[in-house]
């Protein structure tokens, strides 16, 4: 039986996959610590690069997951029903206002599947969570991005100038990431004064837990607008990372259609058991927060000390400029053989600037006695105006 000659591969890929598609960079994690241990052959790594939680997950949540995985032969409940409850719980909310994925990330995607098409304008800033950049861009819709302040901080006022007819979507990452900044009350209500109701404001917040205590942060749940969704996540301070589960507040009518396309059974089993538990044990997510609070602060005394200029962070990692793409390469790639990874933000298109997540005591020492190191050898090459 004679085979059919192959086609050229490039011209099949051109054929089937759209140009916003073939454009498209790929995410870029921050390096995993075993690629580091292979590499230079380290015992001893801090990864201070994905804004985890160090301290890991609640005892609780451990002990929840363990007891699911006697039920892992079964399809997880596709409706949710216990972590949806105890979210209703904690929120007031009906369990028709919330949706579920794998992490807010997958959240995002399904938004951007079932409001966007190609062509539709999405209203956000520069410099701000790259993960929506390429969701957006992933089902062919045009990126409108607003420079941030001079402190870094979103400007809205441009962004409420910039909504006009073709806006569909506006994209808020409060706090944001990578600058740790965030917009206040009187920001956000200015902003929702200037946004028509069949315009979806997506308020990414990620970092709630580390932020809900400013006196001046717009919680979203102290507003619940229609045309506003609200996406959380334990991937930060509940530290349930590895499992992938995120949540979504919104009106009843914007959930049950994001539900028309979301996937079957997610989160998976084991990420909903864990939530629950997560849930329960609110002495570890203050233990997190306090720690974090005691150790950012430190962290950005360190490098006070070292004449960089910390940008203002309310989230559990701090920002420094270094001045140039290489400064920030060089710094990188000499912790990396301390044994500390951090994260530097050239795919953020900050390239002349690096972000460091805030670690263990333990870890954070680790950082500062490699700086100690490094500093004087590099120091020359930084810029930290």
């Amino acid at each position: 039986m004679s085979k059919k000659p192959l086609g050229d591969p490039q011209l099949i890929t051109q054929s089937l996959v759209p140009e916003y598609i073939r454009s498209l960079k790929v995410y870029q994690a921050g390096k995993p610590i075993d690629e580091l241990a292979r590499e230079k052959g380290l015992s001893r790594i801090s990864k201070l690069a994905s804004n985890e939680n160090p301290l890991g997950p609640s005892p609780y949540a451990i002990r929840e997951m363990t007891n699911a995985l006697w039920d892992i032969h079964r399809y997880p409940d596709m409706h949710a029903f216990a972590l949806k409850s105890a979210l209703s719980d904690l929120y007031q909310l009906k369990k028709e206002n919330i949706t579920l994925g794998n992490g807010s990330e997958g959240i995002m995607g399904y938004i951007a599947r079932a409001f966007l098409s190609p062509g539709a304008e999405v209203l956000t800033s520069e410099n701000t969570f790259i993960g929506f950049y390429i969701l957006a861009r992933s089902v062919g819709a045009q990126l409108n991005c607003v420079p941030l302040t001079k402190d870094y901080r979103y400007d809205v006022e441009a962004m409420a100038n910039s909504i006009h007819k073709n806006t569909k979507i506006i994209y808020i990452a409060n706090p944001n990431n990578p600058t740790g900044t965030y917009i206040n009350r009187k920001e956000f209500d200015h902003l929702m004064e200037h946004v028509p109701d069949h315009v979806l404001v997506i308020l990414d917040e990620a970092y709630f837990e580390y932020a809900e205590d400013c006196d001046d942060y717009p919680d979203s749940m102290d507003y619940r607008y229609d045309n506003v969704i609200t996406l959380r996540t334990f991937s930060k301070a509940y530290g349930l990372s590895g499992i992938r589960v995120g949540y979504g507040f919104g009106h009843e009518d914007l959930i049950a259609n994001l539900n028309k396309v979301k996937l079957p059974f997610e989160p998976n089993l084991i990420a909903q058991r864990g939530a629950v538990g997560a849930l329960k044990d609110r002495p570890h997510l203050e233990r997190t927060l306090d720690t974090n609070s005691m150790l950012l602060k430190e962290c950005v005394q360190f490098l006070k000390e070292k004449d960089f200029s910390p940008i203002s962070s309310i989230t559990n990692f701090v920002t420094i400029k270094t001045g140039s793409e290489e400064a920030s390469n060089a710094l990188f790639n000499a912790l990396l053989g301390k044994g500390v990874i951090i994260r530097p933000l050239k795919a953020n298109e900050m390239p002349d600037f690096i972000r460091i997540s805030i670690g263990t005591e333990e870890e954070m020492q680790h950082f500062y006695q490699a700086m100690e190191d490094i500093l004087p050898k590099y120091n020359d090459q930084f810029s930290r105006a």
